[in-house]
């Protein structure tokens, strides 16, 4: 009994003795907590098996396929939008974007691949602009109209004249038309019938210089009963078309014509080329207080009586111009006189017309 007792003493001794030596608790020791048990247990599995020194790796390319992975072969979406909506700024969004790649990796894509593919992302955001702004062309410059200057002359016309009223009037006009070495003088006077007596209703005169482009006014003036003179100058130090009774101006545009000017420019016009008439002429005209285009369209060739007799003539018109002027100007130009106006009718808004009807034409320089 004593030496069992004592065999079984020596090998609990035993037991503890090897137990303490590879990390045993002895039989009487408590139970160890469980949270110091898997501490032991997973205290070897903390530290990642050979993942931290990975990062350097010896050779430059240690995994040949990484070119393969579809991942780095384009750009995120987010950054193809922000470089497509803001083009001015691809430059920059492609710095900043370079660095991120290699933070999140070294091994999947080396810097060099990612700066050819940020710049073709930013691309197609400014290829398009040099095909768009070739897709809207200039504005074509309408060409220049061609012109030859009638003869000078004096024309004499007879006027009658309509009041809304029904009252009637009867007068004379005239227009003088001279020019030569570069220069022109124009005057125009009409006048009406009263009793006995005439008077004098306006007065217009012009001058200026002549070109290719036709007549080119420097000063016009206009002179109407019980009012006073006005004056409108064109071009100048300025280049500007001024008047006396306004503080208006405007640019002095190719072609610009005063009141009396634009009658003699239509008959240079279709002098040299009635198909200009025929589609249509505009000249910018400057009259005692503003200036606004006259539109004139053909209405058609009419044959018109006269005291001259029978005539056929080019029949063009100035229909009423809402915010500008409310009167209807036709004009009755005859080619075989030198394309002069040989008949002029205005049409008031209130429903006054006057007549001006060609009865004589002395044309004073044979040489044209």
């Amino acid at each position: 009994m004593v030496i069992g007792t004592a065999t079984v003493l020596l090998h609990v001794l035993a037991i503890d003795f090897v137990g303490a030596r590879i990390g045993l608790a002895p039989f009487d020791a408590p139970a160890p907590e469980p949270v110091t048990i898997v501490a032991v247990l997973h205290a070897p599995l903390a530290p990642p098996p050979p993942a931290p020194p990975q990062p350097k790796p010896p050779p430059a390319r240690p995994r040949p396929p990484a070119k393969a992975v579809p991942p780095p072969a384009a750009p995120p979406p987010d950054a193809t939008a922000d470089a497509e909506a803001s083009p001015a700024d691809g430059a920059g969004e492609a710095v900043d974007a370079a660095p991120a790649p290699m933070q999140a990796g070294a091994e999947v894509a080396p810097a060099v691949d990612q700066v050819p593919v940020t710049a073709s992302a930013t691309a197609p955001a400014t290829a398009p602009e040099p095909p768009a702004a070739e897709a809207v062309p200039p504005e074509p410059v309408k060409p220049a109209l061609k012109v030859s200057l009638p003869p000078s002359a004096d024309l004499n016309f007879d006027v009658a004249r309509t009041d809304r009223d029904g009252g009637t009037w009867s007068g004379l006009s005239t227009i003088s038309w001279k020019h030569a070495a570069g220069a022109y003088k124009l005057s125009m006077e009409a006048s009406v019938s009263v009793l006995v007596a005439r008077v004098n209703l306006v007065l217009l005169s012009s001058e200026g210089t002549v070109g290719p482009g036709g007549i080119v006014p420097r000063s016009a003036t206009e002179k109407r009963r019980g009012k006073t003179q006005t004056a409108t100058h064109f071009g100048g130090p300025d280049g500007k078309i001024t008047f006396s009774a306004s503080e208006r101006s405007y640019p002095m545009v190719p072609g610009a014509q005063d009141k009396g000017s634009f009658l003699m420019q239509l008959a240079a016009i279709g002098r040299a080329d009635s198909a200009q008439l025929a589609s249509g002429v505009e000249l910018f005209v400057g009259e005692e207080k503003d200036a606004n285009p006259f539109a004139f369209v053909l209405v058609g060739q009419e044959d018109i009586n006269t005291p001259m007799g029978h005539m056929a003539t080019w029949h063009v018109a100035r229909p009423p111009r809402p915010g500008a002027y409310n009167s209807r100007l036709d004009i009755w130009l005859a080619p075989a006189h030198n394309w002069y106006p040989v008949q002029i009718r205005n049409t008031e808004s209130n429903g006054s017309v006057t007549t001006q009807t060609i009865h004589k034409i002395l044309i004073t320089d044979l040489g044209n």
